[in-house]
């Protein structure tokens, strides 16, 4: 959109090219605080064209990917050393984080981002960033933004991950978690707080799940792909409910989470005996791995296609195993990863599932201090001896 103003100095001109998909305005109170973004469109004696990719990019934890801006100066003998790129995420809750911003030769990167975001450099005119070893929280939305002179513009970038949601509750039981406890089970096993958006397409693949759960943006909601009465009554549509925003403090739900590629292999580790969980801690261990967190069991069974009929501990101690194609007596004719409950640490006997990094040095000191059982987050006391079956 395009808003004709008067001009202050001289005569120039800021057209504005922006392509995004379903990417709304930010609300008046969200610009408060931040220095406001003017377009100017006057004469045809100088122009300033901003453009952004189309929708979103997509990626996958540990890859690479560009977020691409561009613009273009009218007359061509702008000084690039006056052009300003600053590259910024909004999250959903209206947060602005700085990424990484330029003036001319000087380059700054922020906190997480440092030493993986760079600018492309694809000849005159590129303000696009790659970022480097993505991680799970660089999913969201990025805001490009191009300073000449007295005028700026804007334009957005959506980056999106390839990965699995799933829902999480601890050994204590459903509906013990706050909001700060729900992100802290999910960084436990792996992974993070999911978005709604991610939520929603889990829903649309066959997610359907009756237990409410806190996603990041600090709401509670739940995917309903089988409406029964249990769930919020039979006659109710299908779809992802949502309870609104809650007290992040003193209301309890589950969680869900989400994660994406893993940097190893999830692995059934072949005994001739079943163990119990410090029986299995140590195995993995002598196989030069750690035992796998539930997020990594997830990834691999969505991502690796990991099948396996047989039980086995994972490191928050509960009992779990992934099937990608259903069969007799391997839980029902849905795919997706069983959870048999959190039996008891000392007599019950499984299998296990381990997990090994690509990377050849693994700190087995650090590994060991990982492998405790039930410790979901540190505010949550543990109860060694609850059994849940789903």
């Amino acid at each position: 959109m395009l808003y004709r103003l008067p001009l202050f100095l001289g005569t120039v001109t800021c057209v504005v090219l922006t392509f995004v998909l379903s990417v709304t305005s930010l609300p008046a109170d969200a610009e408060k605080g931040r220095r406001k973004v003017v377009h100017v469109l006057e004469d045809d004696t100088g122009a300033v064209i901003v453009q952004t990719a189309p929708g979103k990019v997509i990626t996958h934890r540990g890859g690479s990917i560009t977020l691409p801006c561009r613009y273009h100066h009218e007359p061509e003998s702008s000084d690039p050393n006056r052009i300003r790129i600053k590259w910024t995420k909004v999250t959903d809750a209206m947060v602005f984080e700085d990424v990484f911003v330029a003036l001319g030769l000087q380059q700054r990167v922020f906190r997480s981002y440092r030493g993986r975001v760079s600018l492309e450099q694809n000849g005159p005119g590129d303000a696009s960033v790659i970022i480097h070893n993505v991680t799970l929280e660089d999913y969201g939305r990025y805001e490009c933004e191009v300073t000449n002179d007295m005028e700026d513009d804007t334009g957005f970038v959506n980056l999106d991950l390839e990965g699995v949601v799933f829902p999480y509750y601890p050994r204590v039981g459903r509906y013990k978690l706050n909001y700060h406890q729900a992100e802290d089970v999910c960084k436990e096993q792996d992974a993070i707080l999911a978005s709604h958006a991610q939520l929603h397409k889990a829903w649309l693949e066959g997610l359907d799940w009756c237990n409410a759960g806190w996603l990041e943006d600090g709401s509670v909601q739940y995917p309903i792909s089988h409406p029964r009465d249990q769930c919020g009554r039979k006659d109710t549509p299908a779809g992802v409910r949502n309870y609104g925003y809650r007290h992040k403090e003193d209301e309890r739900y589950d969680a869900f989470c989400f994660t994406s590629n893993l940097n190893g292999e999830v692995y059934f580790l072949k005994r001739f005996k079943k163990v119990n969980y410090a029986e299995a801690v140590k195995a993995c261990l002598r196989d030069s791995s750690v035992v796998a967190k539930v997020g990594q069991l997830y990834a691999a069974w969505k991502i690796q296609l990991l099948d396996r009929c047989e039980a086995g501990w994972l490191e928050d101690a509960s009992i779990r195993y992934p099937i990608v194609n259903p069969r007799t007596r391997c839980g029902g004719p849905q795919p997706g990863v069983r959870h048999l409950g959190f039996p008891d640490l000392k007599f019950r006997l499984y299998g296990v599932y381990c997990f090994r990094k690509n990377q050849e040095n693994v700190n087995v000191d650090e590994v060991k201090m990982t492998q405790r059982p039930g410790k979901s987050s540190k505010d949550i006391p543990i109860n060694t001896t609850t059994t849940r079956n789903i």
